[in-house]
C-alpha cells in the first residue's frame, strides 16, 4: 500500500468504515463535515491524492463514486472484498442473477453460483448477493454489475437501500415512506423515482442492503 499522510489515512479509514457499516461510500460533503473542511472541494482534493496513490478509484459525476482498490498482497486491505484466508469465518452466499417475474428471489433457477466470503466484511450478516443491473443507484456508489449483499427483511427504516418487489419486478432503490405513501428513490437523476400506489400496486420488501462487493475482488 502506498504511504499515506496522517490526514489521508484518516479519510481512507472513514471511507472504508462507512462502506463496511452502510454498504456505500461517503459523499464529499460528508467527508468535509467529518473533518471540518470549509467545502466539499477540499475533500475532493484529498480524494484525488488517494486516487493518485492507487488506494481508491473515483467515478466521475457520482457523489458517492468512490471505490476501494484491493491489493491482495496488502494485509491491511485484504479483508475488504477478497476471498477469505483459511481458518477465517466464512459465509457461503448464493449469487442471484436475473429474477423471473413473480417467483421467489432465492428460487434455485435464479442462483448463478455460491461465493465464499469473509464474514468480517459485513457488520450485519447477509443472506445472499444480488447482481445489480443498471445505473439507477450510481450516485450511491452502486454500479451495474456490482454484487449487493442483502439481508432478508420485510420491513426497513426510511433511507435504507432496499431490494423491493413491485408487481412482477424486483428493484434496488432507497426507501422513503410518508404515512401510507411509499416512494422508491433512484440515486441517479437520469432515472425516475417509483411511487407505489397503496391498494393498487403489489409491493413487498425482499431485503436490506448491508454491503457491496466489487466483482474484480474475485
Amino acid at each position: 500500500m502506498a504511504t499515506l499522510t496522517p490526514r489521508q489515512q484518516q479519510i481512507f479509514d472513514l471511507i472504508r468504515n462507512t462502506i463496511r457499516q452502510s454498504g456505500i461510500p461517503p459523499t464529499r460533503a460528508e467527508i468535509a463535515a467529518q473533518f471540518g473542511f470549509s467545502s466539499p472541494n477540499a475533500a475532493e482534493e484529498h480524494l484525488r491524492a488517494l486516487a493518485r496513490k492507487g488506494v481508491i478509484e473515483i467515478t466521475p459525476g457520482a457523489s458517492r463514486g468512490i471505490r476501494l482498490k484491493v491489493n491482495r498482497s496488502d494485509s491491511e486491505l485484504s479483508d475488504q472484498f477478497s476471498l477469505p484466508l483459511a481458518g477465517v469465518l466464512q459465509l457461503s452466499l448464493p449469487l442471484v442473477g436475473r429474477v423471473a417475474a413473480g417467483s421467489p428471489i432465492l428460487a434455485a433457477e435464479h442462483i448463478d453460483r455460491q461465493y465464499q466470503v469473509d464474514a468480517s466484511v459485513f457488520d450485519e450478516r447477509p443472506d445472499y448477493l444480488l447482481r445489480v443491473r443498471g445505473m439507477s443507484m450510481r450516485d450511491a456508489g452502486i454500479l451495474d454489475g456490482d454484487l449487493l449483499a442483502v439481508r432478508r427483511a420485510q420491513e426497513a427504516a426510511n433511507g435504507k437501500i432496499v431490494v423491493a418487489r413491485i408487481g412482477e419486478d424486483v428493484t434496488v432503490k432507497r426507501l422513503n415512506r410518508k404515512g401510507d405513501s411509499i416512494e422508491l428513490i433512484a440515486e441517479n437523476p437520469d432515472f425516475s423515482n417509483i411511487v407505489v400506489r397503496p391498494g393498487r400496486d403489489e409491493f413487498s420488501l425482499e431485503g436490506i442492503a448491508v454491503g457491496l462487493i466489487r466483482p474484480s475482488a474475485f
